[in-house]
């Protein structure tokens, strides 16, 4: 849970009676934010000493909200500054004059705390005037808490070839707070082959497995257990997985079909061995409290303006457009492939990719709609046209050296991508 600091400056050549009255709803109002637990400090905060008794409750939390009640001095904000956490600065509206005096002065607080800040030195900081506190902004916090709260299982290693997924561990670590363990594909192979098969009924309910064998269906059965007393035993929550060749091979299928019923049930595991990819997912599910798909920008038709955001068959079944069938196959890999076919739901996507090259990470972003389709190859798929032409899209990725796969998820969070990138001093390549 996200753990907030909020205070309300104010100076009393100002109406800050008012400002008090109206901080009074604003905590009442914030309270009822059920993922945040908000550390109020209930008093004005007017002077020099009362910041810096105040600025002792703060220490802990992950960002601070700073209030511009009325206008204020100066040395307020810099106080709560000092902290280095990710602040928020808001403006109330302005009240309706009286008597021909300003009564809050409200953004000129702001003004002055955002300019002291970034003479300072402090880029951290995301402003917002109005009633409401900017929730793009809360979402963007618990995307970066979510990356510091993460401990990834990278199974295997990346998937053969695929240099571009390469990452420096300990950069990471120290940019993100994100915690990585190297495990091994043997072992998950003996969790899957000692389970029980106890999910071969809700696969059934789920998939059509015409297209599979028994056999196979009982393995998909128990790789999906297997998974499940991985992530518990080894103390992860989230997984890469080095998806080939070796698990056709030596375990009998690929585990995409495993994957996507795991996913449907808020496991994030990415392919290919990809920890960005990886986090990328996690950081989209945290902005939008929905199920994401690590996808390739897979088919391009530059003419009709669209791609396919592809995989091989691990969309997680609740993306499913409830037309198509949705079906277990083993189209590839010598008939040991095991995925999931079916076309993903139309509507709204946005599309975000934590990527490293030349020693920065960068943040691609980019917004689109996934529209409907025949369901006309096997795999899992949204056709999706872009708010950029393809072309354009396409040119971005190449000459910046994007990596092939990103992080979809339903809805517009492209202003909460922005703040999230601001946060982590990511730069930001939009689509």
């Amino acid at each position: 849970m996200l753990k907030i600091g909020v205070v309300c400056l104010a100076r009393k050549t100002f109406d800050y009676n008012a400002a008090a009255e109206i901080y009074k709803e604003k905590i009442e109002e914030l309270k009822s934010i059920k993922y945040v637990e908000f550390i109020f400090d209930e008093n004005l905060v007017i002077e020099v000493e009362e910041a810096q008794n105040s600025v002792k409750k703060f220490v802990d939390v992950d960002g601070i909200v700073i209030i511009s009640g009325t206008f204020h001095l100066g040395h307020l904000a810099l106080i709560y500054a000092s902290l280095k956490k990710p602040m928020l600065l808001w403006a109330f509206n302005e009240l309706p004059y009286n008597g021909g005096k300003i009564r809050l002065n409200s953004v000129c607080g702001l003004n002055l705390n955002a300019s002291n800040l970034y003479k300072a030195g402090y880029d951290n900081f995301h402003y917002t005037v109005g009633d409401k506190i900017d929730m793009d902004w809360i979402n963007a916090l618990k995307m970066k808490k979510v990356l510091e709260n993460t401990r990834l299982g990278v199974v295997g290693s990346r998937a053969h070839g695929f240099f571009n997924l390469g990452i420096d561990e300990l950069n990471l670590n120290g940019k993100a707070g994100t915690l990585i363990d190297y495990l091994q594909l043997d072992e998950l192979f003996d969790y899957a082959n000692n389970s029980e098969s106890q999910y071969e009924e809700k696969l059934k309910e789920i998939y059509d497995v015409s297209g599979i064998n028994n056999t196979q269906l009982s393995k998909v059965s128990k790789l999906i257990r297997g998974l499940e007393l991985f992530f518990k035993e080894k103390n992860i929550n989230a997984m890469a997985i080095r998806c080939w060749p070796e698990f056709a091979s030596k375990y009998g299928i690929s585990p995409c079909a495993a994957m996507s019923y795991l996913q449907a049930n808020d496991y994030i595991i990415g392919c290919e061995g990809d920890v960005e990819g990886t986090l990328s997912m996690i950081a989209t599910k945290a902005a939008s409290n929905s199920t994401p798909f690590l996808a390739d920008l897979s088919q391009v038709n530059l003419e009709e303006n669209y791609a396919l955001l592809w995989h091989c068959g691990v969309a997680a079944y609740n993306l499913w457009d409830k037309k198509s069938n949705r079906s277990l196959d083993t189209y590839f890999a010598g008939g040991k492939g095991v995925t999931a076919d079916f076309v993903l739901k139309p509507g709204v996507i946005s599309l975000l990719r934590i990527d490293s090259a030349r020693g920065k990470t960068r943040l691609f972003i980019a917004k689109g709609e996934a529209v409907e389709m025949k369901k006309e190859l096997k795999g899992t798929y949204a056709k999706v046209i872009f708010e950029n032409h393809i072309n354009s899209l396409l040119d971005t990725l190449v000459k910046n050296g994007v990596a092939h796969h990103a992080a979809m998820v339903y809805g517009d969070y492209m202003r909460t991508f922005e703040i999230f990138g601001q946060l982590m001093g990511w730069e930001i390549i939009r689509g």
